[in-house]
């Protein structure tokens, strides 16, 4: 039976040492102090992190009076997560939106640009669970990637080394222009340095203008509140703005 784009992307990430390699590339940043600041200005006290990863930001959001869901298909991310400091206080589940309970969520959050890892169908069901799954009033954030500015010609990119606990040398290359439906192929090499292990992967993206999401949220019973062009939310210039930040609410 053929794989889906979805079940490449969940097989590249469910590798411990990849699992690894991920969380000593995406450090603690601007992107994690919007959405912690998020559940700070709307008073979210159930919180669910849709594609948590390895839970550097899902742990943070948990405190005093707050419930907070850490979701992802992969396991060799969720073992990361629960190892760390403060993860106790989350409850963490393997799977996809399709967990979330109906009406249970006042912040539902896709950081890491998880949504552009929902391809096709997978995306429409994930935007009906999620507005399923929040209270009335209840907020979704994420960020994706302007299609205008065409960033994925930026990501045949030189080897980067990263080092934490080990040393990681990434390579990354995008194989074609975006299909019909703005899909991306982009596949990845990590060695370890220390060790000279090399693991390669896949991954597919969707690339969506800000109409596309605009309709697609709408559709799924969420209506946009703000599209930002950074984690300041400074108003977003389609010819401008590779990032775009979108804030929804469930009405």
């Amino acid at each position: 039976m053929p794989h889906s784009p979805g079940d490449t992307n969940r097989r590249a990430y469910d590798d411990p040492a990849v699992a690894a390699g991920y969380d000593a590339q995406n450090p603690d940043g601007p992107d994690h102090d919007f959405f912690r600041r998020l559940a700070e200005e709307t008073g979210a006290r159930r919180i669910v992190d849709l594609g948590c990863g390895t839970g550097l930001l899902t742990v943070t959001l948990a405190g005093s009076g707050r419930a907070v869901v850490g979701i992802d298909p992969a396991e060799a991310m969720l073992a990361v997560a629960r190892a760390r400091p403060g993860a106790d206080a989350v409850r963490w589940l393997r799977g996809t939106a399709e967990l979330i309970e109906p009406a249970s969520a006042d912040l539902a959050i896709m950081s890491g640009n998880v949504a552009m890892h929902l391809i096709g169908d997978d995306w429409h069901r994930a935007l009906r669970r999620i507005a399923a799954g929040l209270a009335p009033g209840g907020r979704l954030a994420f960020e994706t990637r302007n299609p205008a500015l065409r960033a994925w010609e930026g990501w045949n990119a030189e080897p980067t080394e990263t080092t934490t606990t080990a040393a990681h040398l990434l390579e990354s290359e995008v194989t074609s222009a975006p299909d019909r439906q703005g899909v991306v192929v982009h596949r990845w090499r990590q060695e370890d340095l220390d060790t000279g292990a090399v693991h390669e992967g896949e991954e597919h993206l969707q690339f969506r203008s800000a109409a596309q999401v605009r309709a697609d949220l709408e559709v799924a019973g969420l209506t946009v509140e703000r599209i930002s062009g950074g984690w300041q939310r400074q108003e977003f210039d389609e010819s401008r703005d590779a990032l775009m930040v979108v804030e929804a609410v469930r009405v």
